[in-house]
């Protein structure tokens, strides 16, 4: 069943703007000890997977989603998905998962991929909701040293 709540959410996810770029970088800082730097954000605008969903206060999250070649056929690519801190727990970090999912099949992508911290639990359980699996680990993956785990989905 569809809430009042999920649909406000689900209507506030729109692509990013420049406009966007300084407060998704401060969410970005407040959520990652070694964040992606601004101009990383900046190569990703115009990409229909760069999403943000706004609340009262702005802009509350963002995904970055885009396609990789892949043996001929286009593989997704789930780069980064960050929530203000202050916005966690709503389910927006859902929304923005299944929005940038979404743009994925649109573009013909029949499967997706991810690297997550073997130690982010909150981010693995979410994507296993949208069916993504463990493939392998990359080790030292992080520049802390963490491994990362690659989950695949089939869209």
């Amino acid at each position: 069943m569809t809430t009042a709540a999920d649909r406000m959410e689900h209507d506030a996810v729109r692509q990013a703007r420049r406009a966007d770029l300084l407060e998704v970088f401060r969410i970005e800082k407040a959520s990652f000890e070694q964040p992606w730097p601004f101009s990383a954000f900046e190569r990703h605008l115009g990409n229909p997977g760069f999403l943000v969903v706004d609340d009262a206060d702005g802009v509350a999250g963002y995904v970055v989603a885009d396609t990789i070649p892949n043996h001929g056929r286009p593989l997704g690519h789930v780069k980064d998905i960050a929530v203000h801190p202050d916005a966690r727990g709503a389910g927006l970090g859902h929304t923005l998962v299944s929005r940038g999912l979404g743009v994925l099949r649109a573009q013909g992508v029949q499967s997706a991929k991810l690297e997550v911290r073997r130690s982010n639990d909150g981010a693995i359980s979410l994507y296993r909701d949208f069916d993504f699996e463990y493939l392998r680990t990359l080790p030292r993956y992080y520049s802390d040293g963490e491994d990362a785990f690659v989950m695949v989905a089939r869209l």
